[in-house]
């Protein structure tokens, strides 16, 4: 599963940025290295973190859908899903778009610069309890990112799963993410459907929304709503039609569990952004199922 990323040349030379800060001075769980960076878009970059004390990267272990708080003394600190396979325990993935004061700094930050990481907090999605069943993940825009880690779990116990579907839409070819991964993940026998929604002169694809491609994953002939599990990530609008398709299709709502980690923005519960009545998305979530979702006024 550690597929091969395109090169980017990153120098492992010091790094300015990095005497902008001191880490002794602040608070956190694990200090860790970014080994890697690398740019998937124009806006988002994958960062690959190992916690460098040896101990603690072999005790550091979480579930899938679980979040980080990344910590840059004397910037800031802001909650992120983790990305990549649950078995690689400290050397972690975060895949993460620049658009404000936190992420612009750390965007500037070259291999070898170093961090404070947190955690994991939050609840996760139950891969286990989806042994032996289908799986079908659904994931729009930046929904990708907590998708891809219980994606990677199921992969690396392929053959405990049943029929494994990959759903997933961005708005415009240039804006997919983890394209250098689509042929693999098909190796292992995942029916990967991708679509935009505005296509360009280079793009031969499907061209929709996401829910055109689950419309014809229902109505196929295998399609079995009472041994599926769904996985919906994405902009919050989209859970309401893609579930209301599944719902309508038989699969009960307990059965679908949704993120919703993009409400989430102290990751402590805090500063009350998150807050859906008496219930936090960073202490209560960010995952839950459908079932509890539309029983939160406001949720979505």
């Amino acid at each position: 599963m550690n597929d091969r990323l395109p090169f980017i040349n990153i120098l492992a030379q010091e790094d300015p940025l990095r005497r902008q800060y001191d880490l002794a001075s602040f608070e956190y769980s694990h200090l860790a290295e970014l080994t890697n960076v690398y740019p998937l878009t124009r806006a988002e970059k994958l960062y690959q973190l190992q916690i460098i004390d040896p101990e603690e990267r072999r005790r550091f272990c979480f579930q899938p859908g679980q979040f980080v708080m990344l910590e840059l003394p004397g910037v800031g600190e802001a909650p992120f899903s983790i990305s990549s396979s649950p078995l690689r325990h400290g050397d972690l993935e975060l895949c993460i778009r620049d658009v404000g004061n936190l992420t612009h700094f750390l965007s500037r930050l070259k291999r070898g610069a170093r961090v404070g990481i947190s955690g994991p907090f939050g609840t996760h999605f139950p891969v286990e309890a989806m042994v032996g069943q289908d799986v079908l993940l659904i994931g729009g825009g930046l929904g990708l990112v907590p998708l891809r880690s219980p994606l990677m779990a199921v992969l690396e116990n392929r053959s405990r799963y049943g029929r494994v579907d990959l759903m997933y839409g961005a708005k415009k070819p240039a804006d997919l993410l983890f394209t250098y991964q689509y042929d693999s993940w098909r190796q292992f026998d995942v029916n990967l459907g991708i679509t935009v929604d505005q296509p360009d002169r280079t793009w031969y694809g499907a061209t929709g929304l996401i829910t055109e491609l689950l419309k014809t994953r229902i109505a196929a002939a295998d399609f079995r709503s009472a041994t599926t599990f769904a996985i919906v990530c994405g902009p919050p609008v989209m859970f309401r039609f893609v579930c209301a398709l599944l719902t309508k299709a038989g699969l009960p709502m307990q059965k679908m569990f949704v993120s919703l980690e993009r409400r989430m923005h102290c990751g402590r519960g805090k500063c009350c952004r998150c807050n859906i009545g008496s219930t936090y998305t960073c202490l209560d979530g960010p995952v839950f199922d459908y079932w509890t979702v539309m029983n939160l006024k406001e949720a979505i």
